[in-house]
């Protein structure tokens, strides 16, 4: 677009030439300076402008309509810019937490970490999905969560090695070919990363909002930081950040070590400018628990650590209204 704002300056100066030779002050070729030099400052933001509306109007043929998924009313999506922050874990609790907070609710857990599943042995769900009498593939369900998950499909030790497409094409059927019934939240556990998965999601379906989880490590909050970016860049509302593994508590001497730092992610999300959404202290019991596909909001449901995730459900849902309105 420059080459043309410089094509019309060149016109109008060849223009000029052909009008008889006129002879002017000084003052007088200073405000012709001026005003040419106007011209082009205007020319310019006219082009920009121009260039931005041609990029959006490409963008828009480019992207696939967001179509709701049948059933759903709000989706939510779990993600971190790097694995083994406890992205699937806090995913799972907080589907969980939902249903404690708020009984009435329906929810349900979407794994779309295809090379990854970890959903069928957080929730101890093993089996084939049934078909639907419209061809669609029924859930299996535990603890009153209806999940679906590619590890549902594949062999536990089962290597995936798929190409893009492939992967593309599996995400389609998470996504379509599913009968959720009705529910009023689905949480999806996305994989880590700011790849092909998360673009694709997010432009074929409408979210209502993101959680980033993050440790307060600094290497982990760089890759927090992509995440939230990736979202804002793809109008996804970011609901906030959670830190997980927060602190370390001796069950001896019951003395606290922050042993990935302090209030990186909470610092993080003052950054950002998004809320801080809770702390997930690391906690034995959290990982004990979540092996042996027992949840700790449903197996210890008094534990501070459970209380932990219902607290981040209920900020939330609070932000969830608060993007609505």
């Amino acid at each position: 677009m420059a080459q043309l704002t410089y094509s019309r300056l060149s016109h109008l100066l060849r223009t000029s030439l052909h009008k008889p030779p006129t002879y002017r002050t000084g003052t007088e070729i200073q405000r012709g300076a001026a005003c040419c030099l106007q011209f082009i400052r205007c020319q310019r933001s006219v082009d920009s402008k121009t260039l931005q509306e041609r990029q959006k109007q490409h963008m828009a043929r480019g992207l696939p309509k967001q179509k709701p998924i049948a059933g759903v009313k709000q989706v939510i999506v779990v993600a971190s810019g790097k694995g083994g922050v406890g992205k699937s874990t806090t995913a799972v609790n907080l589907a969980l937490g939902l249903v404690a907070n708020n009984p009435s609710k329906s929810v349900g857990l979407l794994d779309a970490d295809i090379y990854g599943p970890s959903i069928p042995k957080l929730m101890n769900l093993k089996g084939n999905p049934e078909l639907s009498d419209n061809n669609l593939m029924i859930p299996l369900t535990n603890y009153g969560i209806p999940c679906m998950s590619m590890g549902f499909l594949v062999e536990d030790v089962a290597p995936i090695v798929w190409r893009g497409l492939m992967v593309m094409s599996a995400i389609e059927k998470l996504l379509r070919q599913v009968d959720w019934g009705s529910l009023d939240y689905l949480v999806v556990d996305m994989p880590p990363g700011t790849g092909d998965v998360q673009l694709s999601i997010t432009q074929n379906i409408p979210i209502a909002g993101a959680v980033i989880v993050s440790t307060p490590q600094d290497i982990a909050l760089l890759d927090a930081r992509r995440g939230a970016e990736m979202f804002k860049k793809v109008h996804v509302p970011v609901l906030g950040l959670v830190q997980n593994m927060s602190v370390f508590q001796c069950p001896n001497c019951n003395h606290q070590t922050h042993i990935f730092g302090s209030d990186g992610a909470r610092q993080l999300a003052d950054t950002l400018g998004v809320q801080f959404l809770g702390d997930v202290p690391l906690h034995l019991n959290i990982r004990e628990m979540s092996d042996r596909g027992k949840p700790v909001v449903v197996s210890s449901p008094d534990s501070s650590e459970a209380e932990a995730y219902r607290k981040v459900a209920s900020a939330v849902v609070q932000r969830l209204q608060e993007v609505n309105t």
